[in-house]
């Protein structure tokens, strides 16, 4: 038979910056990384979804945030690995930042939620999910580098 071809799960993550601080929650009941805090507004790309649609619709859906594509900055596309062969953790991650939107982000999802938190840069918070704070890391230290990887071993 063929080969079953390579697919990855893509996902969208936005990042809320305001005063210099980001919007950050902390993850729980979601089966991934319970306890750690993560970008506030985050989700998977659904079906027939652009990730910009996905992007717009995680901030409206967790947070209340209502903002047009338009208002979405491209920082880094992230391919990464859990290197253990599963489907499931072979990711592409689209992270935007936005400074524009309607509406206070407000907690939309107690139930996945342990609260939210604007952090700067240079204290954020901990346990963070590990790949998540690479990307406010190199946020940080600037400039992001458009493309990046996160779990694949060294290759010269």
């Amino acid at each position: 038979g063929r080969p079953v071809r390579f697919s990855v799960v893509p996902a969208a993550y936005v990042l809320l910056r305001r005063d210099g601080r980001v919007l950050l929650h902390l993850r729980r009941n979601t089966g991934y990384r319970d306890g750690h805090w993560a970008t506030a507004a985050a989700g998977h790309v659904e079906r027939g979804e652009s990730v910009t649609a996905a992007a717009c619709r995680g901030a409206r859906e967790g947070l209340g945030a209502a903002g047009a594509p338009a208002a979405l900055v491209p920082l880094t596309t992230m391919h990464r690995t859990h290197g253990n062969g599963r489907p499931v953790d072979e990711r592409v991650d689209f992270f935007f930042t936005c400074t524009r939107w309607t509406g206070e982000p407000e907690v939309r999802e107690p139930e996945k939620s342990g609260g939210l938190r604007w952090c700067t840069l240079d204290a954020l918070p901990d346990p963070m999910v590990p790949h998540e704070r690479w990307v406010l890391d190199a946020l940080r230290a600037g400039p992001v580098p458009p493309i990046t990887t996160f779990g694949f071993a060294a290759t010269g």
